[in-house]
């Protein structure tokens, strides 16, 4: 497994690294894969909280994309009542783990989290429900506050993750 990971995040760092790590990556690979979009559920409040329009030509975003054994989730909120960070917390890692498992991942093999906390108060409650979800050997993880505004849609905490597949 760790093994597995260690090759993960090379092709993490090189998938970063813009065209001149993706045409190594490629070079490394023998092919030049595209980025492609991940067959996963669409979450049901995309619409209310960045107002899509039904017959919008172009997507706004992808809720995930998988590039050479990698998977990038997008950003997963909770935009129901009850507004407790607890609660917020577990409807978002259970998204996170719902879109992993659907593109062929899973929560033990998340490499980076980012956390965006609409309160820099609710970091102690977001952590009680956050740890142990990765497995005995969790992810790197970024964990902000974010400024005037809040997260959007009313969510009290927001998660993307990085995986490999």
């Amino acid at each position: 497994m760790e093994k597995q990971r260690r090759s993960a995040l090379k092709k993490l760092f090189l998938a970063i690294g813009g065209t001149l790590g993706m045409g190594m990556l490629a070079k490394a690979e023998g092919t030049a894969a595209a980025p492609t979009a991940a067959k996963t559920p669409a979450a049901p409040a995309e619409k209310e909280v960045f107002d899509v329009v039904e017959d919008q030509e172009v997507p706004l975003f992808s809720q995930a994309t998988k590039f050479n054994g990698m998977v990038f989730i997008a950003g997963q909120g909770a935009h129901v009542e009850p507004f407790e960070i607890k609660a917020h917390t577990e409807i978002v890692l259970k998204g996170l783990e719902k879109q992993l498992i659907a593109a062929g991942s899973s929560m033990e093999k998340v490499l980076k989290v980012h956390v965006y906390l609409n309160d820099i108060a609710d970091y102690a409650g977001m952590n009680e429900v956050f740890k142990g979800r990765f497995g005995k050997k969790p992810p790197v993880r970024t964990t902000v506050a974010v400024a005037k505004g809040g997260v959007p849609g009313n969510s009290l905490v927001e998660m993307d993750c990085i995986a490999y597949v």
